[in-house]
């Protein structure tokens, strides 16, 4: 079993989507859970092209190769992912108004939905309104803003201002690059994440203690 797990990390790493598929659907064909597989191969092996990339080791195109990799097992494991974690919750997320960078926020949504959530993604470069109004259309449990630049994250106090004039009680988390845990607090966020594979526990740990 361990090899095997190694065997769908290495191929998540070098970005062999079509080995990452066969090698999931070995997994489950062996009885493996899919919970399992996305716990102990697939997230730990997106971790680490993660950190890789925060220390300059490995770069963009590194990291969207294994992202499409991650995905395309991902596309494998939903149909079992969505019977085992149905109601774990709904989370809306979305870049920040003047951001156009996607990867992150890609990744956090793979990680959430690997967990179970279903995301949905409005996409980047977007207005407070937009958010306003992607929370009353779909009452998420969890709103997540994302913005890679420091320019860009200070639209995040806005948004949150915004998002809970229409609802006090929101949780919103936020996250990227330039986001650290003290500006999460100054602006009033309810869960900040270093990664994605973090993010997706911090919004099960919020949805647990709600």
């Amino acid at each position: 079993m361990q090899e095997l797990m190694s065997k769908i990390a290495e191929a998540i790493k070098a970005g062999e989507e079509e080995q990452v598929k066969s090698l999931v659907e070995e997994g489950l064909a062996e009885n493996l859970g899919p919970a399992q597989i996305l716990k102990d191969a697939m997230m730990p092996a997106m971790n680490e092209i993660g950190m890789l990339f925060s220390k300059g080791e490995v770069f963009i195109p590194e990291l969207i190769v294994s992202a499409m990799a991650m995905e395309a097992g991902l596309e494998v494991l939903k149909p079992r992912l969505g019977d085992e974690a149905k109601g774990r919750g709904k989370v809306v997320l979305g870049t920040v108004y003047g951001d156009i960078h996607s990867i992150g926020k890609n990744l956090v949504r793979m990680c959430m939905e690997g967990a179970g959530l279903e995301v949905i993604d409005i996409g980047e470069d977007l207005r407070t309104e937009k958010f306003v109004d992607a929370c009353k259309e779909h009452k998420p449990d969890i709103l997540g803003l994302s913005a890679l630049l420091s320019s860009t994250m200070q639209r995040m106090p806005e948004v949150i201002e915004a998002v809970r004039a229409v609802d006090p009680s929101a949780l919103i988390m936020v996250g990227g690059a330039p986001i650290t845990q003290k500006f999460a607090d100054d602006i009033g966020a309810s869960g900040y994440a270093p990664d994605a594979y973090q993010a997706a526990l911090k919004a099960k740990e919020l949805l647990s203690d709600r």
